[in-house]
């Protein structure tokens, strides 16, 4: 059986496509093909083809054209597809030969970044362009993956009947370096990982480290942060405050291939994710807490509506208002100060993610619906 998955805006290794999906598939006998239009590559790896093109600046006609390409010399029974775009060429080749075609929805379509470019004025039309966009990308799909429950509005509500998978994207151990540590009273070291901006609370995370300085100026505080700005607005307000809070102690690594992610803050204490609370941020399972807690991390998250549903983070960390830095500041003293009670969570961390939230619990629920799923 040949899968083949398509993808505009992830790369071709990316972490759920590449490194869970297609490598499970290829484990269980499937003939696995990726291609991306974000990312160059061409050959095999781990069994798995690759042709890619990094091509994101070319007309939409242009990239269909590629991705239609690629399906007929690939001739797939199964295509998974990650965006509308080439839910649509795949659409096309569907005309040629009966195949299946599985949405994996695990990104908001229309996102508020893809509107930021254009104007007030403008925002609704193109809001209202990418929604029927997304409608008729729903049209075509024979079936979907949703990455988690807020993510089905609104497909599975306009085409009930079509099979469906909800399935959360879990870590697999082989990619996790354990880490559990013991805090120590005088030192310790507050981590946060991914795109550096103000959304994404780069300045919370400031603000609340600055409160624990002042309250507890002989504690020595060291700040990991690996991950990087991506627009240019972005790393001119980074820079700014740097220059605003001129600590010691500040790393700023740059991000890490997928294989290396959870070495990358391994020394960290307590990761964080303080990220602005907005409806899209507020319903998405931000899978970095996964990684956190099967490094044996505790964390101190934004108190978002996806996390709620989805998991009970009370057992190995707190979640909070972004903005307030006085509780977070507390939390952050309080487990200086209450070592059991970090080694606690440090271990729940852990056992919550053994118990519940690993790969090898869901990766044959994903095998069986794509062998399911062909025609």
């Amino acid at each position: 059986m040949k899968v083949l998955f398509l993808t505009t805006a992830h790369r071709y290794n990316d972490d759920r496509i590449f490194y869970h999906q297609a490598v499970e598939l290829v484990k269980k006998g499937f003939e696995v093909k990726i291609c991306s239009l974000s990312s160059g590559y061409k050959g095999i790896i781990d069994g798995i083809e690759i042709e890619s093109y990094s091509i994101l600046e070319q007309s939409a006609k242009q990239k269909k054209d590629i991705l239609l390409k690629i399906c007929n010399d690939f001739q797939p029974d199964v295509i998974i597809c990650s965006e509308p775009l080439a839910i649509i060429a795949a659409g096309k080749f569907q005309k040629i030969k009966k195949t299946s075609i599985i949405y994996d929805i695990t990104e908001w379509y229309p996102s508020f970044r893809m509107l930021q470019p254009y104007s007030w004025l403008l925002k609704p039309f193109h809001l209202i362009k990418f929604f029927l966009i997304q409608m008729y990308a729903g049209f075509l799909s024979t079936h979907f993956i949703f990455g988690e429950d807020s993510k089905k509005f609104p497909l599975m509500y306009l085409f009930p009947f079509k099979k469906n998978l909800t399935q959360a994207y879990y870590p697999d151990d082989i990619y996790i370096e354990k880490n559990i540590k013991q805090i120590a009273k005088n030192k310790i070291t507050l981590c946060c990982t991914g795109r550096i901006s103000k959304e994404d609370g780069i300045d919370n995370f400031f603000k609340a480290i600055d409160l624990v300085r002042k309250r507890k100026p002989d504690l020595e505080i060291s700040i990991l942060i690996v991950g990087a700005p991506k627009r240019d607005s972005d790393a001119k307000h980074f820079n700014q405050l740097l220059e605003k809070y001129a600590w010691e102690n500040i790393s700023i690594v740059k991000p890490t291939s997928f294989e290396t992610f959870t070495s990358s803050y391994s020394e960290a204490d307590i990761c964080f994710d303080l990220r602005e609370k907005n409806f899209e941020y507020n319903n998405s399972l931000p899978i970095k807490l996964f990684y956190y807690a099967a490094s044996g991390k505790p964390v101190i998250y934004t108190n978002l509506k996806a996390i709620r549903n989805h998991i009970d983070v009370s057992k190995f960390g707190y979640l909070v208002e972004p903005e307030n830095s006085e509780l977070i500041a507390d939390l952050i003293i309080n487990y200086t100060e209450k070592p059991s009670l970090y080694d606690k969570h440090a271990k729940n961390a852990r056992a919550s993610y053994e118990k519940k939230y690993n790969w090898n619990l869901i990766k044959q629920t994903f095998v069986d619906f794509v062998k399911q799923s062909e025609k």
